[in-house]
């Protein structure tokens, strides 16, 4: 199975592990969600905080 990365450096994609780790955001299941890894992301944080906000 192929896996897809977010390069944050380059704001590329990437087909497998083709950059250093840490520069890369993901495994994403398709070319198509690691192009989105940005808004992907941020999403998440937003459901985090919202989560943790309600913890406290």
């Amino acid at each position: 199975m192929t896996e897809w990365f977010y390069n944050i450096k380059t704001g590329e994609v990437e087909e497998g592990r083709q950059s250093l780790a840490s520069d890369l955001d993901g495994p994403f299941a398709t070319r198509e969600d690691a192009a989105n890894a940005p808004a992907i992301i941020a999403e998440r944080a937003r459901k985090w905080a919202a989560e943790d906000a309600k913890g406290d």
